[in-house]
């Protein structure tokens, strides 16, 4: 399979990652572990079987591993929460604000200038979020607490922006390695809670979404993004990652029937339009993105 067709397909299944979520009846905690923790059997088997076994770049990099590790599980969370309580637009262009927060937060953790281009996409990530928020009040005979859904997002979106960060400082790894250490320090983490809750029950028709999770979402996604990504450039496939937000918005509206009207439109056109704009400046520079790992 060519290497854009490797990106693409990977991206349309993260975008499809709330629709099958949606169908699983687990709370949010018991799901992100059983991700985490089918994704890192997949990913350990691929590295026994066909990857270069460089232990030593894993302990250079061992901390920061285990820290964005835990981070990960948390961002799964408090994602897979925003679905429940609101729209899986809401949701998924609320999380995309991570780019924004990144520019905003890079100048204090990696010490880089802040540029009126990152300035801009900033503002306009802002103005996209507040319109999105301001229209909820429209949507009232549906089922959610969007306030709380987006607020889900929001933390979800500000953990996502904590683990770049800190995969930036991790030095010369490869990034299947530093994906497959984080899930499994993920999984370990969230395994001592779901004991403690005594939730590890699966009636039938959640085995088959949470394996779907498991098996699709993760560890065929991860195969395909970083077999993709080993043949095409940073900056081709950081464009390529906005099909992930755009087709979740796609999912939602088409197979979940959710409303999405013209000022929320606006307002996930402003925050993709935003993150877009930010890493332009990056990529001409020749700093990629962050597609050295993805936590969808």
């Amino acid at each position: 399979m060519p290497a854009i067709f490797k990106i693409i397909t990977a991206m349309i299944i993260w975008g499809s990652l709330g629709v099958f979520v949606r169908h699983i009846q687990l709370p949010s905690l018991e799901i992100a572990f059983y991700r985490a923790l089918i994704a890192s059997i997949i990913l350990l088997l691929v590295f026994l079987t066909f990857k270069n076994k460089n232990l030593q770049s894993i302990r250079r990099n061992l901390l920061v591993l285990v820290i964005s590790g835990v981070a990960i599980g948390l961002n799964w969370v408090m994602l897979f929460q925003a679905y429940r309580y609101t729209t899986i637009s809401n949701a998924t262009l609320t999380y995309y604000l991570a780019p924004v927060l990144i520019v905003l937060i890079s100048p204090f953790v990696l010490r880089e200038k802040i540029s009126f281009t990152k300035i801009i996409s900033v503002l306009g990530g802002m103005a996209g979020l507040v319109l999105i928020i301001s229209q909820q009040s429209n949507n009232t005979t549906m089922i959610y607490n969007h306030s709380v859904g987006i607020s889900y997002g929001l933390i979800a979106a500000v953990l996502y922006a904590g683990i770049v960060l800190l995969n930036k400082r991790m030095k010369k790894i490869d990034g299947f390695q530093m994906t497959l250490v984080q899930l499994a320090t993920s999984a370990l983490v969230m395994l001592p809670m779901v004991v403690a809750r005594t939730n590890f029950r699966i009636v039938p028709d959640d085995l088959t979404y949470v394996l779907i999770l498991g098996l699709v979402h993760t560890g065929l996604a991860y195969w395909l993004y970083f077999s993709g990504l080993k043949e095409m450039k940073a900056q081709n496939v950081a464009l390529f990652s906005y099909l992930d937000p755009i087709s979740a918005v796609l999912f939602g509206t088409l197979l979940l029937n959710e409303p999405m009207g013209l000022w929320q439109a606006i307002g996930g056109f402003l925050i993709l339009g935003s993150a877009v704009f930010g890493s332009r400046e990056n990529m001409t520079q020749g700093d990629g993105s962050d597609s050295r790992g993805r936590f969808c």
